[in-house]
């Protein structure tokens, strides 16, 4: 359906609205209504299958132009664009005048951009797990719903899966707003040579849940990550305070183990009450309600500049007095906004360490280069962990 006909519809849904008092009854109204939804539902449906296919188009000339290459080079073509995703997101808040909020509306077509990327090529990302955690939340939000999302035991296991190719992608935390960095992620980058292609933030909004067999009346165990169950503390002492806290290995096998208890609770997101089948006797419990992760995606490939985004270095630094203010002055020299550093061992040496420094702008913007072009005679080792688009949603 052209744009013109969707016009035309609004224009008659207009004129009956403004007919209704005089000459319609309660149910023509809403029958007109109703049709009026109809007919743009099938334009949304023509209109979202019309970009799949122009994917699969984008795919095609991928492969064959893969195929043509005589580059010796065996890989496979590049089906996901983060830099091109963050730029579709960005235009569609920019554009977007209600009444679907910013927000709302970009989650509706990283929806989209999933099912059509499923088309060109089915995505398999590695996710610390188990199903139902936080990190599980992060990757359907960064990947959408159509990808295969396989959750992996440790950190550790991430970065293995996505350097053998097994995923194409993994899902880490970094760090969090209350509970700092994540230091088995950091430790992963020294040991791997994968990069950063983009990041998450994930508002962290713990639950109370049950499953529909539970007597509540009977409650003697609340299940939940040690992290969870820390930050829901004053809720918990109000509403439950004779109640065991139990903590388990992660919130997702907290709801786990529901299905066969009649008389516990779990603590989690709302990933694990659709996994596993729960429902919230409580929503947001958190004792802090601005609490954010931020979560990092891993890759092989480098991502071209969005317009905005982050680079993140790792910095190994002579031992002697003022090293760290050597490196941080060509930062500032050269106008580069610094985010966060944060300090690990650098294995297998002792006492020495490594810097991580993440930094506003792309390696390929001048004054970001520069920068890092000045750091490098000052320290033993500056490696490039990866410039990514800032996050979006």
């Amino acid at each position: 359906m052209s744009e013109q006909s969707t016009e035309q519809n609004m224009d008659n849904l207009n004129q009956a609205i403004a007919g209704t008092n005089d000459t319609a009854t309660e149910k023509e109204f809403l029958d007109n209504i109703r049709q009026n939804i109809d007919a743009v539902d099938c334009e949304i449906q023509t209109l979202i299958n019309n970009r799949a296919k122009l994917a699969q188009q984008v795919a095609a000339v991928k492969k064959s132009h893969t195929a043509n290459s005589s580059s010796n080079d065996n890989s496979n073509p590049i089906f996901y664009r983060p830099e091109r995703e963050a730029q579709v997101l960005k235009a569609v808040m920019e554009r977007n005048t209600g009444p679907i909020a910013d927000e709302k509306m970009a989650r509706l077509f990283r929806e989209i951009m999933s099912v059509c990327l499923d088309l060109e090529a089915p995505q398999r990302i590695a996710f610390l797990g188990p199903v139902g955690t936080f990190t599980h939340a992060a990757a359907l939000k960064h990947f959408g719903k159509a990808a295969d999302t396989v959750p992996m035991t440790t950190i550790t296991d991430v970065f293995r899966e996505v350097e053998a190719g097994t995923a194409m992608y993994g899902v880490v935390p970094v760090e969090n707003s209350s509970e700092g960095v994540v230091n088995h992620t950091l430790d992963g980058f020294l040991s791997s040579s994968l990069k950063i292609i983009g990041e998450v933030e994930l508002p962290i909004h713990q639950n109370f849940l049950v499953a529909e067999h539970t007597k509540i009346d009977g409650l003697s165990r609340i299940y939940s990550h040690q992290q969870s169950l820390a930050q829901c503390r004053h809720w918990l002492d109000v509403n439950f305070p004779n109640v065991e806290r139990v903590a388990v290995s992660s919130n997702g096998e907290a709801a786990r183990r529901l299905k066969n208890e009649w008389h516990s609770a779990a603590i989690a997101g709302d990933v694990a009450v659709a996994e596993y089948g729960l429902h919230k006797l409580y929503s947001n419990i958190e004792d802090n309600p601005s609490n954010t992760t931020r979560f990092l995606i891993i890759g092989h490939e480098s991502i071209a500049p969005s317009g905005q985004d982050k680079t993140s270095i790792v910095v190994s630094a002579h031992d002697k007095a003022g090293a760290l203010i050597e490196i941080l002055k060509p930062l500032s020299y050269h106008g580069v906004s610094m985010t966060s550093i944060e300090t690990r061992p650098e294995r297998p040496n002792k006492w020495a360490y490594v810097f991580f420094i993440d930094m506003n702008g792309h390696v390929d913007d001048a004054n970001v280069s520069a920068a890092i072009n000045d750091i490098r005679p000052l320290v033993k080792d500056v490696r490039i962990l990866g410039s990514y688009p800032k996050a979006v949603l």
